[in-house]
């Protein structure tokens, strides 16, 4: 048959002009998608073989082949898969022309920025026509299994392209590419190097199936065999094929899982924990996970990069996908491989295909699960993975309200009842006491300054015990989680706690006869002390300290507003509430005093120190630092 030559439509010529001037900015992709060909075309004949036991085709050695010849400058991808057709050359390396093409280009002519331009590239997915991004002419060889007659392609990506027969075509494809000079600078390498092909074989088509093999030649500067004996060199094979989530349990050793996690992760430690799940059904995928022994040092870094990676059939396609796992779990490490997912997804679609949000549900519940089960199992690994991540898996009782439950179950905090061990909240509130209806906590810097916190004289008094948390992260999450099996969580430090509300009628009448003597001096210092607190009352908490400061039940703490300023957010300052100890002798001299003189005045420091003492207490800063000293100068001069 002779050489015929067909034009593209437009709208394919434009798209080809698009991929000569790529917009992507990582052009070694065009060989994972070659291979990735190679691989299916694979896959088909082995497929075809067991439906049609006498098909004429060679299965005996099945394989990949990439031939570098650095001085015609020329790469060939070989396979000896099922190969094609004349007629399926026309369709399958045809559908450039009638594969979405026109919805592609008005969807890019939307798209504002690159990053935006080379996505819309994944989603519609021009996998083979990748090569033009580094080739200036594309030539494929093809004869299907079980026919005689071959077929050649060949294209410039200028509007046409021709098709021709080949009688002497091997059963399989070849596509050849020849090379446009490297370009470092617009990262295009130089892909007669053999260490560049070898580096991104290994990165992106270690675990296929097959054997990707690299023939010696004239890019490998040694093609001359062996001198003495005259045997040529043997073709290298350069994936290791071995995709440890595929293969069973029993098959693969710790040191092997180990040293996949450090080869995704770039740790030198052996993981904490490594997690299996394979999914099957309409929706089929495997994954290998790993819980690290350390925290990295960027964990809180807003762009560390983070993510699994994502491969599909055995080629990966992201290396850091974030879509898989929620962003409390961001130090797992791992790879995911679907079966169903398209080679050229890109980060926008991922993150709005159901299967990836259905993946990421499952291998949340399975992380969680897992760390539940070591906290069960192996009290010390647990306590390592605490130690480490505990403070970032808080983040997800605040973002991530569907897992909060199973969050919950596997968290442990410090806690007044012991120095050295952590409870859970199902431990707390199998201690509670009788008639206790919440479950309390204080937030704070140190587990030391919370407590020495005036806050907690009355719970230490009483034998109560108090959740201490410390990470930054408890500020925010204890506001989302209102209660814990039908008990409400409360800060000891937030609204009216009574402690004696169930001493019956004797202390009802003891705090309404402490209100009646105390009330002029309440409302004599809120009025005194106006600028800075909206109200003063009596304490139930207090048992040593003269006074503290306490927040209205849903007002922000000071440490709050403190996080979010220093985030850049406005907040509004919020006036607390001064509480008094009536039974501290200070607070009943100065309650004295009031109702004794007919000139305050003089009172109007003390009840500023009051209140300056009330602020240091819990860690803060008195307003005017310069005026307190004098105050307290000024006090111990006439105490002297």
């Amino acid at each position: 048959m002779p050489t015929e030559t067909f034009e593209f439509q437009v709208e394919a010529r434009q798209l080809l002009q698009l991929m000569i001037h790529s917009v992507y900015s990582n052009k070694d992709v065009f060989l994972r998608e070659l291979v990735s060909n190679a691989s299916d075309a694979l896959d088909k004949l082995r497929l075809a073989k067991l439906r049609d036991g006498g098909l004429d085709a060679d299965t005996s050695d099945p394989h990949i082949e990439i031939e570098l010849d650095r001085e015609a400058r020329t790469l060939t991808v070989r396979d000896n898969g099922i190969g094609m057709s004349y007629d399926e050359v026309g369709q399958l390396i045809g559908t450039i022309a009638n594969s979405g093409t026109a919805a592609f280009l008005a969807e890019l002519k939307e798209a504002r920025d690159q990053a935006g331009a080379e996505g819309l590239i994944g989603q519609f997915g021009v996998g083979f026509y990748s090569g033009f991004m580094v080739a200036d002419e594309m030539t494929l060889v093809t004869r299907r299994a079980g026919e005689s007659t071959g077929t050649r392609w060949s294209s410039r990506g200028e509007g046409t392209y021709t098709l021709e027969t080949a009688d002497d075509a091997p059963q399989g494809t070849a596509v050849t590419l020849h090379l446009k000079a490297a370009d470092p600078e617009n990262q295009l390498h130089d892909y007669t190097s053999v260490w560049t092909v070898k580096e991104i074989v290994k990165r992106y088509s270690d675990f296929i199936t097959w054997p990707i093999r690299l023939l010696p030649g004239e890019g490998d500067g040694d093609g001359k065999g062996d001198g003495e004996s005259g045997t040529a060199p043997e073709p290298e094979t350069l994936n290791s094929m071995k995709a440890l989530w595929a293969r069973p349990r029993d098959e693969v050793s710790d040191d092997e899982y180990h040293e996949l996690y450090k080869h995704v992760s770039h740790d030198w430690r052996d993981p904490l924990e490594t997690i299996r799940l394979q999914a099957e059904g309409t929706f089929e995928y495997q994954a290998l996970l790993f819980l690290p022994a350390h925290a990295p040092h960027d964990l809180f870094t807003r762009d560390s990069r983070r993510g699994l990676q994502l491969y599909v059939k055995r080629v990966l396609i992201m290396d850091d996908c974030e879509a898989l796992l929620p962003p409390f779990l961001r130090f797992v490490k791992g790879v995911v491989d679907a079966q169903d997912l398209s080679l050229n997804v890109s980060r926008e679609i991922l993150q709005q295909d159901r299967h990836i949000r259905m993946i990421q549900r499952r291998l949340t519940k399975k992380v969680l699960s897992s760390v539940k089960e070591m906290k069960t199992k192996d009290a010390d690994k647990y306590a390592t993975f605490w130690r480490e991540f505990g403070a970032v898996l808080k983040e997800g009782l605040l973002g991530d309200p569907d897992s909060r439950d199973a969050l919950l179950a596997v968290s442990s905090f410090a806690s007044t009842h012991a120095e050295d061990e952590p409870t859970t909240l199902q431990q707390y509130v199998e201690r509670m006491k009788d008639g206790q209806d919440d479950i309390y906590f204080m937030c704070g810097e140190s587990r030391q300054s919370i407590e020495n916190s005036p806050h907690m004289e009355a719970f230490r008094a009483r034998g109560i015990e108090v959740l201490l948390l410390t990470d930054p992260v408890d500020e925010v999450w204890v506001d989302a989680v209102s209660e814990f099996e039908g008990k409400r969580l409360r800060s000891v430090t937030k609204g009216e706690i009574d402690l004696d509300a169930k001493d019956g009628e004797q202390a009802d009448e003891e705090r309404e006869k402490q209100a009646e003597e105390y009330g002029g001096l309440l409302g004599w210092m809120k009025e005194q002390l106006a600028e800075d607190i909206k109200d003063v009352r009596l304490s139930t908490r207090l048992t040593v300290s003269p006074a503290c400061v306490v927040s209205d039940a849903h007002d922000l703490t000071p440490a709050l507003e403190n996080m979010y300023r220093a985030m850049g957010q406005e907040v509004p300052a919020t006036k607390r509430i001064l509480e008094l100890n009536p039974g501290h002798p200070l607070v009943r001299s100065l309650n004295e005093a009031y109702r004794e003189r007919e000139d305050h005045a003089p009172l109007v420091d003390t009840a500023e120190l009051l209140y300056g003492l009330a602020v240091l207490g819990e860690g803060g800063r008195p307003k005017e630092p310069a005026r307190f000293v004098q105050l307290v100068a000024q006090r111990l001069e006439h105490a002297l």
